[in-house]
């Protein structure tokens, strides 16, 4: 799926919140971590970042972070749309469920063909 930078719901898609954990010192970003009160933000931090900042960051060569699935595209919830997918309300879980999906396969993740199968379901 292209990006079109013109395009409202692609810019609200990209603000969208990812779980991630630093794979590396970032010094002098500790504003971004609310919880912490130190300068830097330290190895192994859990946090979330947007869409855009996310993808910006995440290198497979170089380890800066690394982004974990969010809990709708996580196997527990695809095994509910199996089962039924018409009850589900998709809004609910994120005005985005098919654009945030499709960019969660830009990450490396074992889980993405699974991801990308019921995305096309």
């Amino acid at each position: 799926m292209e990006e079109n930078f013109l395009s409202l719901d692609d810019i609200l898609l990209s603000q969208e919140r990812l779980p991630v954990r630093t794979e590396c010192v970032f010094p002098r970003l500790g504003f971004l971590e609310k919880s912490s009160d130190s300068q830097d933000i330290p190895e192994g931090t859990k946090m979330e970042l947007p869409l855009w900042l996310s993808k910006g960051l995440y290198e497979k060569k170089r380890k800066v972070l690394s982004v974990e699935l969010p809990k709708v595209y996580k196997e527990g919830w695809r095994t509910v749309f199996t089962a039924d997918p018409n009850v589900v309300d998709l809004h609910k879980m994120g005005p985005y469920y098919y654009g945030l999906g499709s960019q969660m396969l830009h990450f490396d993740s074992p889980e993405n063909p699974d991801i990308a199968k019921t995305l096309l379901q």
